[in-house]
């Protein structure tokens, strides 16, 4: 068959554990020029949010994102579904809706049959379609290592725009997708994973995080970001950073993927996953006794994960209900404390 390719092995690493790691980039954007003040540009690169907000008119702003990465999993039309359920998720974090999207396309047309690159896109399509998002056009090279995902467009309203540095003392922190996906995509890779569990870790990068967006925005909610490459500490710490409060999470709160835990104790974390836990640890107090397994999971590389919701204590319970009821995989994990500033404490 030509489609018969192990994608994964195509490429050194896979998904968002394929981005830059948090410190090398931001001493990146550290050196770049300082960009003319625009009134009109309500988030931009200085809080690290998930995409920026430029207002139109008074009732309305479009929400601009772009994510693409190397294979995740080996099936390229499950691999197509699940960078573009990751590239629109930046839109959904900010309160948004997506409405247009262009493809980006790296791929090796000479070695690898053409076959592969449409169920690729096609897998895209059809996401696209799930979201209620129009493709609108795109870009390909030719490259060694194949690379896939969107540059998104959305609308949202000025006054409603969700950012990560707004969260108040006394929210509860709610996650709508278990963490472990990168523990358990490497595994893939190594062919450690039953064909369950293939699917499994499969469904959670590829399902939308439209439900939880749309219903998140029926309540008082005063941050959202989603679970990355950065793992979830490295987002919970950018929610802490940004709004100027302690983020305290419950790690026996927190949804993981069955065997996560087990294959990580058998040696498969990803570089990305260390390399989160390794920027983030000295803004972390960890419980005493808590293994450096359990430490690398808060922190494992997540591609497309769910959204990390700052709620009101007065909303949080009926949102997690709505959220549940709807078939989201919603948990309470913590909540936001007027303790130390840009810290996250685990319990």
């Amino acid at each position: 068959m030509a489609n018969a390719v192990k994608l994964t092995s195509l490429s050194s690493k896979g998904g968002c554990g394929c981005k830059i790691g948090p410190a090398e980039l931001e001493n990146v954007l550290h050196s770049l020029p300082q960009t003319v003040p625009n009134p009109n540009l309500l988030v931009g690169l200085d809080t690290s949010d998930d995409a920026g907000v430029y207002k139109l008119t008074d009732d309305l702003a479009l929400v601009q994102t772009v994510d693409f990465f190397t294979p995740i999993v080996d099936d390229p039309y499950a691999f197509g579904q699940v960078a573009a359920a990751n590239a629109i998720s930046d839109v959904y974090a900010m309160g948004g809706t997506p409405i247009t999207a262009l493809n980006i396309v790296a791929f090796p047309i000479s070695t690898l049959d053409e076959s592969i690159l449409a169920d690729i896109l096609r897998g895209a399509g059809d996401k696209l379609k799930e979201a209620g998002v129009s493709l609108a056009g795109g870009h390909s090279i030719e490259d060694e290592e194949p690379k896939f995902g969107l540059a998104v467009t959305g609308t949202v309203h000025p006054d409603n725009v969700k950012t990560n540095t707004d969260a108040k003392p006394g929210d509860k922190l709610i996650l709508t997708k278990p963490i472990g996906v990168g523990i358990l995509s490497s595994s893939l890779k190594r062919d450690l994973l039953k064909a369950e569990e293939i699917d499994r870790v499969t469904q959670v990068m590829a399902t939308l995080n439209k439900t939880a967006s749309e219903t998140m925005n029926k309540y008082n909610v005063h941050a959202s970001t989603d679970v990355t490459g950065f793992g979830l500490l490295g987002h919970a710490s950018e929610i802490a950073a940004g709004s100027n409060v302690e983020v305290r999470i419950d790690s026996k709160s927190v949804p993981v993927l069955p065997r996560a835990k087990e294959l990580a104790e058998d040696g498969v974390i990803p570089g990305g996953t260390k390399n989160n836990f390794t920027h983030i640890k000295d803004s972390v107090t960890f419980p005493e006794g808590m293994n450096q397994i359990d430490k690398y999971i808060l922190c494992d590389a997540v591609t497309s994960g769910g959204l990390l919701i700052s709620a009101d204590s007065n909303d949080a319970e009926y949102l997690l209900d709505e959220l549940q009821q709807k078939g989201v995989e919603a948990q309470i994990i913590g909540d936001i404390s007027d303790g130390i500033n840009g810290h996250i404490t685990v319990n």
